[in-house]
């Protein structure tokens, strides 16, 4: 990790010399993490200091605009030889990033095989195994011996990407057998591939969704999983680094979605504008739902205004209630975003919301009581009984919609992560402020309670 002591002595370098050394001895990612954040005329400079293997690597952990900024500057020879280098899934994320022109020519400057690669790649839909995948796996045919497999993992694969387990195909390249690296180091040479490699192999389809690779490595502990099409035929393999890619990736969007961030994939050091973009539009549309909200407030302003504690109990009420809701719709969307659960568990999460509710509901009742009855008049104290049961209310409501909702989205195969926090609170707002004045007013008007 780059750390501040480290960053700050590799700044305080003025000879170049000494910069190129600096920066050829840091880890590919830590050389990345500096030259992401210098002054954009000094970010060609510094990767210019960089010797060809280092830079190879060091551009891989670049942020993709970074990247752009790079090989517009950088000579094309120096700018093909990166991209040649680069592994197949991660220059085909490159150029998801990159204007139509450039990747066109950049295809061009590539090798056949890294050309032919690059556009399988490509040619898969966004969020699906086949578009995180690499071609670059250890293969073999289930006639080789165990020596034979070694001599040619040794030959012709010393560069791929993952050589932990290798892949036996039969002669339709079909995936049948799976054997890893600790079985053929510990077998006799003369044994065959057939007899030590299983037949029980875990793999997915190029169409499925990239969240169902990441639970299946999850699950399984695998290191790499291989990616079949359509007739069972091997084409890649998903690697553990693209998964923790993954699975930061859903991380961050799920948890941006429920603070309403539209998109989910605002950095921290993001430019204003693109802040301004990203939330902007949800807070316009959480300021039309909560003018909904003050809608169903307003025909109760001479409530309000004849029973002026309602001002003090109501932001309590709100606020309360949103956060009851808020904890029950982040724990069902983890659930659902892991695997946990699935919408046929919706019975018993309720169930278990429910009971847990109802303790809360009693709780927070009784504390808004007990407050109300301090910040009342004696003659008003009924006020505060009847803020305490629609808290209680509410608290049901809120446990029951963080439930149901991303349930009911998930169902109807839509992100549950949509459904965000401030949504559920202008919701609860609405029916808690319409139920606890409704019930104010029927006391006044129709009980004839006096405030």
């Amino acid at each position: 990790m780059l750390t501040q002591e480290l960053r700050q002595s590799v700044s305080d370098i003025t000879e170049l010399n000494q910069l190129k050394s600096a920066l050829n001895h840091l880890p590919a990612v830590d050389a990345g993490d500096y030259i992401a954040e210098l002054p954009a005329g000094r970010r060609a400079i510094a990767f210019r200091l960089l010797n060809k293997a280092q830079a190879i690597d060091v551009f891989e952990y670049l942020p993709p605009e970074v990247q752009e900024e790079l090989i517009n500057s950088l000579q094309d020879v120096q700018v093909c030889q990166i991209v040649e280098a680069m592994e197949p899934d991660d220059r085909a994320a490159l150029f998801d990033e990159l204007p139509a022109g450039v990747v066109k020519r950049l295809l061009l400057q590539l090798s056949p095989e890294q050309r032919q690669a690059t556009a399988t790649i490509l040619g898969y839909p966004e969020g699906t195994a086949g578009r995180v995948m690499t071609t670059e796996y250890v293969g073999l045919r289930q006639g080789l011996t165990v020596g034979e497999a070694l001599s040619k993992i040794r030959r012709s694969d010393g560069d791929k990407e993952s050589i932990y387990y290798a892949y036996v195909t039969d002669d339709s390249r079909k995936l049948v057998r799976v054997v890893s690296l600790r079985q053929l180091l510990f077998s006799l040479p003369e044994a065959l591939i057939k007899d030590i490699a299983s037949e029980r192999v875990i793999k997915v389809r190029t169409e499925s969704p990239k969240e169902e690779v990441a639970q299946l490595m999850k699950r399984y502990d695998l290191i790499a999983l291989p990616v079949v099409d359509r007739e069972d035929r091997l084409v890649g393999i998903v690697t553990i680094d693209d998964v923790i890619d993954i699975l930061e990736e859903e991380a961050t969007e799920d948890i941006q979605k429920l603070a309403g961030v539209s998109g989910g994939d605002e950095g921290a050091l993001s430019p204003p504008q693109v802040t301004l973009t990203k939330r902007l539009p949800w807070l316009l549309g959480v300021m039309a739902l909560y003018i909904g909200a003050a809608s169903a407030i307003a025909p109760f302003q001479a409530v309000i205004a004849h029973v002026p504690v309602l001002a003090v109990i109501m932001p309590i009420f709100s606020n309360t209630g949103g956060t009851v809701g808020i904890q029950a719709l982040t724990v069902t969307i983890r659930g659902l975003g892991v695997g946990e659960v699935t919408p046929l568990d919706t019975p018993k999460i309720l169930r278990k919301e429910i009971l847990a509710g109802l303790g809360t509901a009693l709780c927070l009742g009784v504390t808004l009581i007990l407050l109300s009855l301090i910040w009342t008049a004696p003659q008003e104290r009924w006020v505060g009984f009847v803020a305490g049961l629609v808290m209680a209310m509410n608290v049901l409501v809120a446990v029951t919609l963080g439930t149901l909702l991303p349930m009911a989205f998930k169902r109807l195969k839509l992100d549950p992560a949509l459904i965000s926090g401030p949504l559920l609170t202008t919701l609860l707002d609405a029916v808690g402020f319409m139920l606890f004045l409704s019930i104010i007013s029927f006391s006044l008007n129709v009980l004839h309670l006096q405030p």
